[in-house]
Parts: C-alpha cells; structure tokens; sequence
C-alpha cells in the first residue's frame, strides 16, 4: 500500500479588513510570539553549555524588533489618516528533502 505525503501546505493565519488598532494588535501579536519562540530557543542552546552559538536567535530577534518598531510606525501614519488595513497572511510550508 503507498502512503501519499503532502509536500506543501498553506495556512491562512490572517485574512481581512481591520482598523488600525485591531491591525496593530494583530500584528505585534504575531511578531511577539515569533521574538519569544526564538528567546526560549536561545535558552535551550544555553542549557548546559554557556559558551553555545546563539548568533542565529540572538539575530533574530534584532530583526523582529526592528521589524515591530517599523510596523508600529506605519499603523501610527495609518491612523492619523483615519484608514483601515488589509492583511493577508499566508504559511506556505513546503517539506525539505
């Protein structure tokens, strides 16, 4: 009997109109639970060995926030405009051979 494996898949996280206020809540959430995955992946290359490479998260997690620093910008000039924001945020996971 053969087995089929699914090779990619799509997740449809986020998919609408939002206020600036609920985008921003959306969107730092995200980003949030990203800079925290990589902070407890720093603790867990840690444990039991203090001289671990944490470049990789360590990094990471610079980028993130800059990358929230940027979003909360952006939603601040949307606000003062008095619009909405549109996001459409798609996992593409494909597998790695």
């Amino acid at each position: 009997m053969e087995t089929m494996i699914k090779t990619k898949q799509k997740i449809q996280l986020v998919d609408g109109t939002f206020t600036p206020s609920e985008a921003g809540d959306v969107i730092l959430a995200l980003i949030d639970e990203k800079i925290n995955f990589h902070k407890l992946q720093r603790i867990s290359w840690c444990e039991g060995s203090s001289d671990a490479n944490t470049n990789y998260p360590d990094g990471r997690i610079q980028e993130l926030q800059e990358e929230k620093r940027i979003a909360k910008e952006f939603i601040a000039s949307v606000r003062n405009e008095g619009k909405k924001l549109r996001i459409d945020g798609v996992l593409n996971i494909t597998l790695e051979e």
